[in-house]
């Protein structure tokens, strides 16, 4: 295993536990839109694309403006209600970053919602560059999000780790040419990942500290 000092994060069902809140908010906004028993199996299938994506997937409408406007509105009010890192994030990231290891999140979330739930647990200020959907023309699955991650952390794609939850995780990493890092917590399941193209799949974050090649606590690959 080659030595990372770059390691980049999607937010949401990776480092951030906002399953249940993203469950929540669609179901909200989709009420009348969508046929009865619409619920999480429909949903979580989806998570990782971009909310406009999804939301023309799951209302068949081409202008879903006022969906997305509507599920905004129930993600804000609840959002720390619900929100909270997965086990030993906050630690894991704390200790990274001490060891020198740049840190970028790249995520399909706005700015607005992705700082937000980053100051709320805490973690905002070991983050080194953050990448949403604002910032580029493409989503993943494109390369686009992971290279710009790169080009605003100066870092080598041979260099850097791309840690998420969904197949476009993996397939944008891939294609961008970073070792692509499925979590075991992902509510779509590892066997998912492994399919997209992950490299590795570990089950607990602080798995990663082998990958920094650091004097920290090492787990060995599973």
């Amino acid at each position: 295993m080659k030595q990372t000092r770059t390691m980049l994060f999607d937010l949401d069902g990776t480092i951030l536990d906002t399953n249940e809140l993203i469950i929540r908010s669609f179901i909200e906004a989709l009420k009348g839109v969508v046929p009865e028993g619409f619920g999480r199996e429909d949903i979580i299938p989806s998570m990782g694309l971009t909310l406009e994506d999804q939301m023309r997937k799951f209302s068949g409408l081409q202008d879903v403006a006022h969906l997305i406007t509507a599920y905004r509105e129930v993600n804000l009010r609840l959002h720390d209600e619900f929100v909270k890192p997965f086990d030993n994030v906050v630690e894991v990231l704390e200790k990274l970053h001490q060891d020198g290891v740049k840190i970028g999140v790249v995520t399909t979330k706005i700015r607005l919602t992705t700082e937000k739930g980053l100051s709320f647990v805490g973690i905002r200020d070991v983050v080194d560059a953050i990448v949403t959907i604002d910032d580029v023309t493409r989503a993943k699955p494109h390369p686009e999000p992971v290279q710009k991650a790169l080009e605003l952390l100066n870092a080598a794609p041979e260099s850097a780790i791309m840690v998420g939850d969904s197949a476009v995780d993996m397939q944008s990493a891939k294609a961008a040419g970073v070792t692509a890092v499925g979590v075991a917590w992902s509510l779509k399941g590892a066997q998912v990942l492994r399919d997209a193209g992950a490299d590795y799949v570990i089950d607990d974050m602080r798995e990663l500290y082998a990958f920094a090649g650091s004097e920290l606590e090492r787990f060995e690959k599973r």
